[in-house]
Order: C-alpha cells, then structure tokens, then sequence
C-alpha cells in the first residue's frame, strides 16, 4: 500500500474487501448532503416496484433511484419462468411513469451486451456509451427522454 497522507491524530486507513453497506451508505450520504446544494429544487428519492407471488416472494422487480430529477433504473429482472409476458415492459413504463410523477424528465441505464440491450432500444432508450467490459464483452449505457424536450422547465442558465 502507497503511503497515505499525514492524517488527523487518531485516524486510521481502513482497507476492506467487503465494506458493510452501512459503511458504504456513510459515504453516499455525506456525497449527497454536499452535493444537494447544487441542485436546488431536484427531486431524489429510491423506486422499488415488485412482482410478488402467492407467497409473497418477489418474482420479478425494478429498483430505480431518482437523482435530480433522473431516473436510474439500478436493477430490472424478471423470472426466467416469466420471461416474455410483458413484465418486464410494464415494470420499466410504471418506472418512468411514477419517477415523471416525482419530477423526472429523463431515464438511464446500463445493461451488458448478452443482456437486454435491444428490450431497451424497443421501450425508446438510446445508447449513449458503451464500455468493453469485460473485453469479450460491452456494457452499454442508455437514456430515454421522459418528457417532450419542448415542455421541459428550463434552466436559468438556460435562458
């Protein structure tokens, strides 16, 4: 390990393989209390929307967050057994229909080529970055507008 710079009188560097997600929720915190400032008025949030079987298990779910006024869909899966119903549509659209409720005007995504990246380019989304990850295979980024680009509020700096 390089050596770190002089710290504080009793802190320590802390190297871990498996931070809790306590820990790593300390730090994402902190980010988001100094950079809240910068986005006055956004809306931020977290979205789970789920499928539930009889026994209340979870079969198919999106799980987004909203981070100024954007809408991040973290994970979408549906079960294998219920692939190709339409449930994986209608949980992406309820996504983007709740987060423009809350404010968004755009989505975005990733998703790894051997994954879904054409579901996504059916339902609007437009690659916008693509990453060899890993070398044999891409990891690509999407985006869709939410909202007609024409009726979305405008910037100050903007005008």
């Amino acid at each position: 390990m390089r050596e770190p710079p002089r710290l504080p009188a009793g802190c320590h560097v802390a190297v871990e393989d498996a931070p809790s997600r306590a820990d790593r929720r300390i730090i994402d915190d902190e980010l988001n209390a100094l950079n809240r400032p910068f986005f006055s008025g956004a809306e931020f949030g977290r979205m789970g929307i789920f499928i539930r079987d009889a026994d209340d298990k979870i079969v198919a779910g999106l799980d987004g967050m909203i981070e100024a006024n954007w809408l991040f869909v973290d994970n979408l899966w549906v079960a294998e057994g219920l692939r190709g119903l339409g449930i994986g549509s209608w949980l992406l659209v309820e996504g983007e229909h709740r987060a423009i409720a809350r404010g968004c005007h755009s989505a975005w995504l990733d998703t790894f080529s051997f994954q879904a990246p054409d579901f996504y380019r059916k339902l609007g989304y437009t690659v916008f970055a693509t990453l060899d990850y890993p070398p044999e295979h891409q990891r690509h980024f999407l985006r869709k507008s939410l909202v007609d680009p024409t009726t979305r509020p405008r910037r100050s700096a903007d005008l």
